[in-house]
Parts: structure tokens; sequence; C-alpha cells
């Protein structure tokens, strides 16, 4: 019969998210904890929060130690919002400045007359 107790090689002895382990078989035959690194998430847009494409999904450690031409997009708002919420975000502001010339033109209108 096999025993399969193995200890935790780190300080931390709970089961907790941050330390998740899975069990090894060295080529010597000994069985040893490995430890998991968490998953990763994909950067989200702030307005649609639909993931952010030409960003990597790294862990936040990781990320600081990156280029900054890595994580951004070369964009307005690059990294930070996608291109669809950027387009419509212009177009709200193009229109909202046009629709303040008509309602000043009017009004000037309304004045001569």
């Amino acid at each position: 019969m096999v025993l399969n107790r193995v200890t935790y090689r780190r300080r931390l002895s709970y089961n907790t998210k941050s330390n998740k382990t899975h069990l090894t078989k060295t080529p010597g035959g000994k069985l040893v904890v490995h430890y998991a690194t968490k998953k990763t998430q994909i950067s989200k847009c702030g307005d649609c929060k639909q993931g952010l494409r030409g960003i990597p999904a790294v862990r936040p450690v990781k990320l600081a130690s990156l280029s900054r031409r890595v994580k951004t997009v070369n964009r307005a708002y690059g990294g930070t919002k996608c291109g669809r919420c950027v387009r419509s975000r212009i177009i709200r502001a193009f229109l909202i400045e046009e629709q303040k010339i008509v309602a000043k033109v009017l009004k000037a209108q309304a004045s001569k007359a």
C-alpha cells in the first residue's frame, strides 16, 4: 500500500485560493506538491465589459513588468475601452457639438426676425 500523504512546501498551511496545489511524481518516484498559479482574466472594456483584444491576459505582477507598448493599444482610450465604444463616444461628442451649433443658429435667426 502506497502512502499519498504530502506536506505543503511553503509556510501557508491552509487550503486557500492562493495555496492551490497538485501532486506530481518526480523521476525518482517521489510524490511532491507543485503549486498551481491562479487563472488569469482578460482585461475588459470599461463601458461594455467585453474582453479587450491585443492585451495579454496575465497576472497583475507580470503585467507590471511588461512594457507599455504591450499593455496598451495605440488609440485614444487604448487598453481601457474597446474600439466600438471609442467610436460611439466620438460620434456622440460630435453630434452634441453639432446640436449646440444648430441651437445657436436657430436662436440667432429667431432674434433677427
